[in-house]
């Protein structure tokens, strides 16, 4: 059995296409939304944040001989468990992550990290949008909020502890834009005029995480943007291509054929 790290589109995509070869797997997220998309397809879900030790017991417990992290660039903390729980249990740690991406912008700043964003946000002048999702939102808050030269509207998912936690930071209903994506550039070009947005604050997620729409409707309309750079993990080998992903595991796991035949399309 493999120990799947899921939460985004391409690690659905991949953990269907590690089941279909024939492999057991179960799968971790974070939210009751992406639980139910991988259930959807037929693949076994556990709902919540897991801690190295919990990592570890669930190998101990159902035999599971390897750990697949296709979690999301930024989740840190989870990928960073994973691998003490994979070194722990002395099982294959295999990571599997989106290419990064690279863009070329005379008002594109890239920084290390959330709070040097907002830092650098809080020298700038006029309305700032934030599409980095909740998760850090007080740290931007902390900067910006009742900046008398800064309006801050936050991108998020529609999720009801999203607009909790809006709640609880006191931030205002008129600058939360609620949606789930992925979008379009032309979307995200009429989005930045509708609120007249100055700076766009996000991720480098990858391609897969329409980071590139973004960034391209931003540089149509000359927004300065600010991009946090990912984590610096040590991951080991990291592998961009859902093939190098199966080769290594016919080299570590045993196969265990399911009823599927073919692969679907989706």
């Amino acid at each position: 059995m493999i120990l799947f790290l899921a939460g985004t589109s391409d690690a659905r995509a991949l953990a269907l296409k590690i089941k279909v070869a024939g492999y057991s797997l179960l799968s971790t997220v974070v939210t009751e939304n992406a639980a139910e998309e991988l259930r959807q397809v037929g693949i076994n879900v556990q709902v919540g944040r897991l801690t190295d030790a919990d990592m570890v017991s669930l190998i101990q417990t159902t035999g599971i001989e390897a750990i697949v992290d296709a979690s999301h660039p930024f989740a840190e903390e989870a990928s960073k468990n994973a691998i003490s729980a994979a070194n722990q249990a002395k099982v294959p740690y295999i990571r599997y992550e989106r290419e990064s991406q690279t863009f070329q912008y005379e008002k594109i700043k890239v920084v290390d990290s959330y709070e040097e964003a907002a830092e650098l946000a809080a020298t700038k002048k006029g309305v700032v949008m934030l599409t980095t999702g909740s998760k850090t939102l007080q740290v931007f808050t902390e900067k910006l909020v009742g900046n008398p030269d800064i309006r801050l509207i936050a991108r998020m998912l529609p999720r009801g502890d999203n607009m909790e936690k809006c709640q609880q930071l006191g931030f205002p209903q008129k600058n939360i834009v609620a949606m789930q994506g992925p979008f379009t550039r032309e979307f995200d070009q009429a989005l930045y005029k509708q609120y007249g947005v100055t700076v766009m604050i996000t991720k480098e997620s990858g391609k897969v995480g329409s980071v590139d729409e973004k960034v391209e409707a931003a540089k149509d309309l000359g927004i300065e943007i600010i991009m946090i750079g990912r984590p610096n993990i040590n991951y080991g080998t990291v592998y961009s291509d859902f093939s190098d992903v199966m080769e290594v595991l016919r080299e570590s796991v045993t196969f265990k054929a399911n009823d599927f035949e073919q692969e679907p399309t989706f």
